[in-house]
């Protein structure tokens, strides 16, 4: 009987198909022939590009409405389960959100039909989500998880990967768990390899020309921005603020000074034991506690001057209520800085001679990148870049939902690698098995 090098394979919650593409990477690289058998994925205009790139093919939809017996036979699982539900940036729920009970569609199908392998891939949180004792290694989703994986007989390994050591120039560490049921992979002391936004960047794009950005580049010269956060929500050095560059009106030295000041103070616990409510990141301060920390005589009418040009307003202080922080307008108003998490145009501007940090969907259209003499947004080609994906891959989409696709994607050039060690695990199974024949 002679061997034919092939590997039947599933995509779930394929997203634009990055974890694929770094799987058939690495196939080919071994020289091993690949057929994508089901592709599921519900976001439509993820769809639209799995579509254009993969044309012949039909995209299933939501997984968990597709019964297993409806699955042809595969030799490999791939899945970049949703993560919201164990993310930093969302509510941390983990299995108590329906995002997270996902993970059960992969264990039903794993189970019912019995692949050699398969890669998954979350967010960093994954491994410390609902950590019972802080001595623990893992939390007990990330535990959970790898119990059941091991019950259906897989030899399991998960490790944490920073895309900065594969060759992309983002800071995005994620965390893979592979298995065979031959041996457990390993995922230790992978070549490290560097890069910098340079290497990404294209040329002759143009640059912004829009209002924000030239008051900004009227304060700033491009190089003092590199590495610059601009918004309305952090002190320090790498902050510049809608009144460093009077962006909502003119400000005072005083003004700048005291604004400044209630950025740090309104951080401090103790003005939640005072309103007697639980703590949260930026509380609206009253007159008399400010006269605590700053008094002037003025100090009043700078207050109400602040307000009406927007860079303070005043709220009553939040209770947590559920999941959610509610004004409890039984409590004294107090002075708040006007803040977002996306206050303004610009976000950050990037160094070209540095790396990304990790791009998420709703941060992408706030990141600028030196240009010459200006600065620009990143381009869907070069954000496909910072996540490892060729030049030959189709990405035909507005720029907004494109940026939306990416922040939710994969580092390809990490699944290629990962998935390196662990085919060759499973080619070596078959082969014996063939041998054995």
């Amino acid at each position: 009987m002679q061997f034919t090098k092939s590997l039947k394979f599933i995509d779930l919650f394929a997203g634009i198909g990055g974890i694929r593409k770094g799987f058939e990477l690495a196939c080919t690289e071994l020289d091993i022939k690949t057929e994508c058998v089901l592709t599921s994925e519900i976001k439509s205009y993820a769809v639209e590009v799995l579509k254009q790139n993969h044309p012949n093919e039909d995209v299933k939809g939501d997984i968990t409405k597709i019964e297993t017996s409806e699955i042809p036979d595969f030799d490999f699982l791939l899945g970049g389960f949703p993560c919201q539900a164990f993310s930093a940036a969302g509510k941390r729920l983990g299995f108590e959100d329906t995002r997270g009970t996902l993970f059960f569609d992969v264990e039903r199908i794993l189970r019912d039909k019995k692949p050699k392998g398969f890669i998954l891939e979350n967010v960093e949180g994954l491994v410390n989500h609902d950590k019972q004792n802080p001595k623990d290694k893992i939390g007990k989703t990330l535990s959970t998880i790898l119990e059941h994986l091991a019950l259906l007989g897989y030899k399991v390994t998960w490790k944490v990967l920073n895309a900065k050591d594969f060759g992309v120039p983002q800071d995005r560490k994620r965390i893979y768990i592979t298995g065979t049921y031959s041996k457990a992979p390993n995922l230790e002391n992978f070549e490290i390899v560097s890069s910098t936004l340079s290497n990404v960047l294209e040329k002759g794009l143009p640059v912004s020309n829009s209002k924000f950005v030239n008051l900004v580049l009227s304060n700033y010269s491009v190089e003092q921005l590199y590495g610059m956060s601009i918004k309305d929500k952090r002190g320090g050095k790498n902050n510049i603020h809608s009144w460093d560059i009077d962006y909502k009106g003119k400000t005072t030295k005083q003004e700048k000074e005291f604004l400044n000041l209630l950025l740090k103070e309104r951080r401090k616990k103790k003005w939640a034991q005072e309103y007697g409510i639980d703590w949260m990141d930026g509380m609206p301060l009253t007159l008399n506690m400010i006269k605590t920390f700053y008094d002037a005589d003025n100090l009043e009418s700078m207050l109400e001057d602040l307000v009406s040009k927007k860079y303070l307003k005043k709220e009553h202080p939040k209770r947590k209520i559920g999941n959610k922080r509610v004004q409890d307008e039984s409590l004294p108003l107090g002075y708040n800085i006007v803040a977002g998490k996306m206050s303004y145009e610009i976000a950050k501007v990037l160094d070209p001679k540095g790396i990304a940090p990790t791009l998420v969907a709703m941060d992408m259209e706030h990141l600028f990148v030196g240009d010459g003499d200006g600065i620009r947004k990143l381009s869907l080609r070069e954000g496909l870049r910072l996540f490892g994906y060729p030049d030959d891959f189709k990405f035909n989409v507005s720029v907004q939902g494109g940026y939306d696709l990416l922040g939710n994607t994969v580092v390809v050039p990490v699944i290629k690698q990962v998935a390196l060690r662990v085919v060759k695990i499973i080619m070596e199974g078959k082969n014996n098995a063939t041998e054995c024949a």
